[in-house]
């Protein structure tokens, strides 16, 4: 990981404003080393999902945390998320956690309501990529 790298989060003047909590231009520099985390789920630390969506959203969330923690990263390095969800998000309860980690400047962000996803009991699942 290089000491020197830049994020720099934009939502240029000339499209409409993002219409939830993301940037829509995520820009790095280039010395940076690129880390690619497979989709995260909403498993609680015994490694239980619980069956309600907001627990598991808080679960991933958190559990994000600790993927980019063991590679000496934080949320500011993360720079694309995709949430793939099998029913309505709660928007107002994920904001809440999604803003605790990512807080003002939030990463840029694509969301997608899909059938299913690898397990029955999944309901929302996140993967990110990050710079550092």
């Amino acid at each position: 990981m290089t000491d020197t790298f830049v994020v720099q989060r934009t939502n240029p003047d000339t499209i409409a404003q993002p219409v939830g909590q993301y940037s829509h231009v995520t820009k790095i520099s280039r010395n940076a080393e690129w880390y690619v985390f497979s989709g995260q789920i909403g498993t609680d630390a015994s490694g239980n999902i619980p069956p309600d969506l907001n627990q598991q959203a808080t679960h991933t969330l958190d559990n994000i945390v600790k993927v980019l923690a063991s590679q000496q990263l934080t949320p500011d390095h993360v720079v694309k998320v995709n949430i793939w969800a099998t029913e309505q998000i709660d928007w107002d309860h994920f904001y809440g956690v999604w803003g605790a980690t990512f807080g003002a400047t939030p990463p840029s962000m694509t969301v997608a309501y899909v059938q299913a996803l690898g397990l029955p009991e999944l309901k929302i699942e996140l993967d990110l990529w990050a710079a550092g």
